[in-house]
């Protein structure tokens, strides 16, 4: 772990796997010191955010190296149930890139207990992992320039939803209306780091 400065209010640890990150992120979020105000993991780090009128760098910093990381297992976030329709366009292409077949993909995406690794690229999407090895395909070759709302794809380790029309090059498996990102819900995600997520076909 190697933690580094980020403004007068934010320290950013940097780690090794997003294992690491997750860790470090359950254990974090469930014995929260004073003082600080967000933890924003992403792939490979953990921005952690506080408030300067309550605690300083140092304290922070000490809190983060002397946490021990957590499991998986060890922590019970609130899981999110999701419907899905599995009418991607690349549904048959993905069922042949792994082998598994259409039926087997839509087996496999569904039963596997997902976990909202971290958020980006739009309000609302979250990169969702933790499944089936056997659905990890490549992005694809030419990304589109426009997928529709709702999409749910597949790259790489990851799963996701397309909160929004927007280009993207994610394998596209299927599509759900769960409403994503809304701005005037508190949170406004309704995917957010640590929760659990598992898919439902429909």
């Amino acid at each position: 772990m190697k933690i580094l400065r980020a403004g007068d209010s934010a320290l950013l640890a940097e780690f090794d796997s997003l294992d690491d990150v997750l860790g470090h992120f359950r254990a974090l979020d469930q014995d929260r010191t004073g003082g600080v105000v967000d933890l924003i993991p992403a792939a490979r780090t953990l921005l952690v955010c506080f408030d300067p009128s309550e605690t300083d760098a140092p304290a922070v910093h000490r809190w983060i190296t002397t946490t021990p990381p957590l499991p998986g297992d060890a922590v019970d976030f609130e899981e999110v149930i999701l419907e899905v329709r599995y009418d991607g366009v690349d549904l048959e292409e993905v069922g042949e890139l792994t082998g598994l077949g259409p039926e087997g993909v839509v087996a496999a995406h569904t039963s596997s207990r997902w976990t909202v690794a971290f958020g980006g690229f739009a309000p609302g999407f979250a990169y969702l992992t933790g499944g089936d090895s056997r659905l990890q395909v490549p992005r694809r070759n030419s990304p589109r320039t426009t997928v529709p709302s709702g999409a749910v794809g597949l790259a790489g380790e990851f799963s996701g939803i397309y909160p929004r029309q927007s280009p993207g090059g994610w394998q596209l498996i299927g599509t759900s209306e769960a409403p994503l990102w809304q701005p005037d819900r508190r949170p406004a995600a309704l995917l957010r780091p640590g929760r659990t997520v598992r898919f439902v076909a429909i």
